[in-house]
């Protein structure tokens, strides 16, 4: 039976191709990399104005560090997982997160992460952010995840938000499996969410030494989570 033809590529598909390999080329001389991953489904939508805000005060916060590029990834919906092209523009960061809205679905933490890890290999991310509220996936699963995440040095940064007693016993293993860290916060503690992302963002560009010369609470709070 012949094969049908192959479909040639179009002028269009080669620019996009192209722009493509220029845009990897460019952030791959000398610029550390974030991963920054969000869980968008329905149960978070009563506090998603505030998250967005804190979150991309968290970007802003990142303009003076010229050597760092943030990915934005999130979950939603039925099976609908978004993963970025790198920046490093806080202005378009925080516009492409203010566009970002929930849908009803599962969460999908495992997926997200196995995408992270298929990647890792190729542009070795400093750290990965996860902010959610909810585990409804095996716990099992996800540990195994965290700990590949730790063979492939991508420390998971992860930041609960509500009191789901499950969800935080899950999240704290998964944060030290990785060798990264975990903190909970809430509509009451805003500040402390932002201090905390920055200092994330800090040690993405620097690692520990950029946060050991940083006197934030944030700072400190992490660095005695990696110490352990």
């Amino acid at each position: 039976m012949p094969r049908p033809p192959v479909k040639q590529a179009s002028s269009g598909d080669v620019r996009a191709f192209l722009q493509r390999a220029k845009s990897v080329q460019r952030f791959s001389a000398g610029r550390s990399r974030l991963l920054f991953a969000m869980d968008a489904t329905a149960s978070r939508q009563p506090t998603w104005d505030l998250a967005c805000e804190l979150q991309a005060d968290m970007f802003r916060a990142t303009a003076d560090l010229a050597s760092l590029a943030i990915q934005l990834a999130y979950y939603r919906g039925l099976g609908e997982l978004y993963l970025d092209d790198w920046q490093s523009d806080a202005a378009t960061l925080a516009k492409r997160m203010s566009q970002v809205q929930c849908a009803a679905g599962r969460t999908q933490i495992g997926r997200l992460l196995r995408a992270a890890l298929k990647q890792q290999s190729t542009v070795n991310a400093r750290a990965l952010v996860f902010i959610g509220d909810a585990v409804e996936e095996s716990r099992a699963d996800l540990q195994d995840l965290a700990g590949q995440c730790r063979i492939q040095s991508l420390p998971l940064f992860i930041f609960q938000e509500g009191n789901d007693p499950d969800a935080k016993h899950c999240f704290e293993q998964m944060a030290k499996v990785s060798g990264g860290a975990y903190e909970h916060f809430d509509q009451n503690s805003a500040q402390r969410l932002r201090d905390l992302l920055g200092a994330v963002a800090r040690y993405a560009a620097g690692g520990r030494k950029a946060l050991e010369s940083h006197p934030s609470a944030g700072a400190q709070r992490l660095l005695q989570q990696l110490k352990r």
